[in-house]
């Protein structure tokens, strides 16, 4: 009885930290109605690596509000990003399914070719003696990953949360992102993640993002540049470093074609 006693208190203590941690992510969604976030848990992290890095970064942030950002921009992310983004409640069942399969499809081709470069690695250890007294070096084929998460639950993940991989993280990242629905706008949520989503190195915020790499504000992007800023959203950083990248002109091309249709909240 006693044993039984202590799991119940410690089951009650485990279930009030958790409802009081919930608490607080709504509070604090809350308040953003009214007061825009300054930083985000993501933002802090990438901050506090460029400085034990010691990287000699300069970090661009700006806040704007959501009538100063160009009609343009928040049709070229969520074109690219989040084309349901007026409509889903936060999650967008069918993607994430379509991610699924097409994950698994990764996982599967990487295992084939993973199996050929092993056994080709064998081959190649045995064909000499001296070779074949050496520990075999396997190279392993990673797949490539597809993400079908909105807008919102990239938001809630950059407010709150890290960037590792597992399923509290996933069922925290749930969780928020319909507090988020729940108590902010569409309007409203498409401003912050504007304003705070990542563009390269050291630069958050579409403001930053204009001026870095246009020299413009951000309410007179075109729709040209808009589209290459929102295609580089998936990697920045890499893109950064690959401005002129083949992928990234076409890519930009099919957004702006999609962008005349794409329905702002």
């Amino acid at each position: 009885m006693r044993w039984t006693h202590h799991l119940l208190r410690l089951a009650s203590l485990v279930l009030l930290s958790a409802l009081s941690l919930q608490l607080y992510f709504a509070s604090r969604i809350a308040l953003m109605r009214l007061v825009d976030p300054q930083s985000t848990t993501f933002q802090r992290s990438e901050g506090w690596r460029l400085w034990r890095a010691n990287v000699p970064k300069t970090w661009r942030q700006e806040w704007v509000p959501y009538d100063q950002v160009s009609n343009s921009m928040k049709r070229a992310v969520i074109t690219s990003e989040d084309a349901s983004f007026a409509e889903h409640s936060g999650v967008d069942w069918e993607a994430l399914e379509k991610a699924w399969e097409r994950n698994q499809k990764a996982h599967a081709r990487a295992d084939q070719l993973n199996e050929k470069l092993a056994q080709k690695a064998e081959r190649t250890a045995t064909a000499s003696s001296a070779a074949a007294r050496l520990p075999t070096l396997k190279p392993r084929a990673e797949p490539k990953i597809i993400g079908g998460s909105t807008i919102s639950q990239q938001l809630a993940k950059n407010l709150f949360l890290g960037s590792e991989r597992s399923f509290p993280r996933k069922a925290q990242e749930f969780v928020i992102t319909l507090m988020l629905e729940r108590l902010l706008s569409k309007q409203r949520l498409l401003e912050i993640y504007l304003n705070s989503v990542e563009w390269g190195e050291g630069i958050f915020g579409v403001q930053a993002a204009a001026s870095y790499y246009y020299r413009v504000p951000a309410r007179q992007l075109s729709a040209g540049q808009a589209a290459r800023l929102a295609v580089m959203l998936p990697a920045p950083k890499r893109f950064e470093k690959r401005p002129d990248s083949p992928y990234l002109a076409s890519r930009a091309g099919t957004i702006m074609g999609r962008m005349p249709s794409t329905e702002l909240p």
